[in-house]
């Protein structure tokens, strides 16, 4: 019989040693956590089942990566389903984005949404892009954009530089603006060479004093930046209105101490509202300041809630003269994302945007002030049907966060707010921003919106409209709760009409 060589026996021992003390560590940390589950009174599962009930907290932990691999349905998942993200990734990843066989989303649902097709649609020759718009025709520096699909608030902090950088560069690359969100502007922001919304949210990050309050030299050193097209007042978002902003400490280094005018390592919770302004009139004259600061146009952001606010808002800017009314008014939806938000708000607080957008837009022409004040929507718009549905209500431009997150690689692991983002998007761990390229997801970020452009466009033609901008509420039905569908047009139809009635 061959004799064993001697390494192998060698190597035989060694594993047969680690196997012994793998079971002896295990047989050792069982008798602990029996007799730390038994004498501990925090947990009645654990003292009463000690050793096996801390498997129930492991499962539950897993369960939610189980449930988005292997057991939920493509349509099935919150707050973006498989399929919904799957459309995004092949967008952003510019490969084929068609199906076979038939769809998988049910059309039945009250709310759903569905496009009419005219029976001669438009025909490439006849089809056109979408025109410039111009926003702040009243400002020393108005914007014009033909944009219809842009980045939405994300502030640096919340996110990454590497996601800052790419979307950035990816912005520029597809000719659409970058929201800079709450936390000020970095040089990241900049670097691509995109066109910028700078937001002031309640903190005013970037553009404040120590003791709170507007530093107008450093809101005139964000002006000179020729990139900083806009500014954004932020009053509420959807994911939390009511709240303000809210940082973890752990995110706040150095540098975006810097940025913000914070302390390092101290969680940054912004106020729940503006503290000057209190009524209509003061939100007025908070833009006209920072308009007549900047020479840019002033917009802001907010989630409807008492439906009152904004034909109060039009009759104050009836009264000052129209060149006092806000250049653009950002829509949110109550379904907005956040990093982190208090349940009590995300899941309970503020109007929808299916509902608040049509009645904004409806507001403002009742109101005579439709043409003056453009409006943008946001909250949840990752696919062309969304995007589509906002421009059939009235929507100017549509903005996207989340969506550009998913063409960023983020893959819903719902780590936005423990600086444990596995994919590097939102985690200032250097080991795990390492796997997000920025120049390789610039590419993707770009091809998203471009793929957006492109595909709204089809839902466009398919109607019988030229372009995104031409669709109306009667290119879009709605399911209501008894079966059936109506036009949207039904449902929201012409103030100017109700009026004359």
């Amino acid at each position: 019989m061959e004799q064993i060589p001697d390494f192998v026996v060698t190597f035989l021992e060694l594993l047969s040693f680690l196997f012994i003390t793998a079971v002896g560590a295990g047989f050792l940390w069982l008798i602990y956590a029996y007799i730390s589950d038994v004498t501990q009174t925090e947990s009645t599962l654990r003292r009463n089942y000690p050793v096996i009930a801390r498997f129930r907290y492991l499962f539950e932990h897993l369960g939610e990566f189980f449930r988005q691999y292997f057991f939920a349905l493509d349509r099935e998942e919150m707050p973006f389903n498989r399929a919904e993200r799957s459309w995004v990734y092949r967008a952003a990843k510019n490969v084929d984005s068609t199906v076979a066989f038939g769809s998988s989303r049910d059309l039945r649902p009250a709310g759903t949404v569905f496009f009419v097709n005219c029976p001669f649609p438009t025909q490439a020759e006849d089809a056109v892009e979408p025109g410039n718009v111009v926003i702040g025709p009243y400002c020393r520096q108005p914007y014009e954009t033909d944009s219809i699909f842009n980045i939405s608030g994300m502030s640096y902090g919340a996110i990454s530089i590497p996601a800052v950088r790419a979307l950035s560069k990816g912005a520029k690359k597809a000719g659409i603006w970058l929201n800079t969100g709450e936390g000020g502007l970095s040089p990241y922001h900049l670097e691509g060479g995109a066109d910028i919304v700078f937001q002031i949210g309640t903190a005013k990050f970037g553009v404040r004093k120590p003791e709170g309050g507007f530093d107008e030299d450093k809101l005139r050193e964000v002006a000179k930046h020729d990139q900083v097209k806009m500014f954004e007042l932020k009053l509420s978002q959807g994911a939390k209105p009511g709240k303000g902003g809210i940082l973890p400490g752990e995110k706040v280094t150095e540098e975006i101490s810097q940025i913000r005018g914070i302390p390092v390592g101290q969680s940054a919770i912004s106020p729940n509202r503006h503290p000057e302004v209190k009524c209509e009139s003061d939100l007025l004259d908070m833009m006209a300041y920072i308009r007549d600061t900047t020479g840019k146009p002033v917009g802001f952001k907010m989630v409807v809630g008492a439906y009152g606010f904004f034909d109060n808002l039009c009759e104050e800017i009836k009264k000052r003269g129209i060149e006092s009314a806000p250049d653009f008014i950002t829509i949110d939806s109550a379904d907005g994302g956040t990093g982190a938000a208090p349940m009590s708000l995300i899941d309970n607080m503020g109007v929808p945007l299916r509902e608040s957008l049509p009645h904004v837009v409806d507001t403002l022409i009742k109101h005579g002030l439709r043409d003056r004040i453009k409006v943008c929507a946001s909250g949840k718009m990752i696919n062309p049907s969304d995007v589509a549905w906002a421009y059939c209500a009235g929507a100017d431009f549509v903005n996207s966060a989340r969506g550009f997150m998913f063409a960023l690689g983020c893959i819903q692991a719902l780590q936005c707010n423990k600086n444990t983002c596995p994919t590097g998007v939102t985690t200032h761990n250097k080991k795990l921003q390492f796997g997000l390229d920025p120049v390789t997801k610039s590419e993707r970020v770009a091809s998203y919106a471009k793929n957006m452009r492109k595909e709204v466009g089809t839902i466009a033609h398919s109607c019988g409209a030229a372009d995104a901008r031409a669709l109306k509420r009667y290119h879009a039905r709605i399911v209501l709760d008894t079966g059936r569908s109506v036009s949207m047009d039904e449902l929201y139809p012409d103030p100017l009409n109700q009026a004359a009635e």
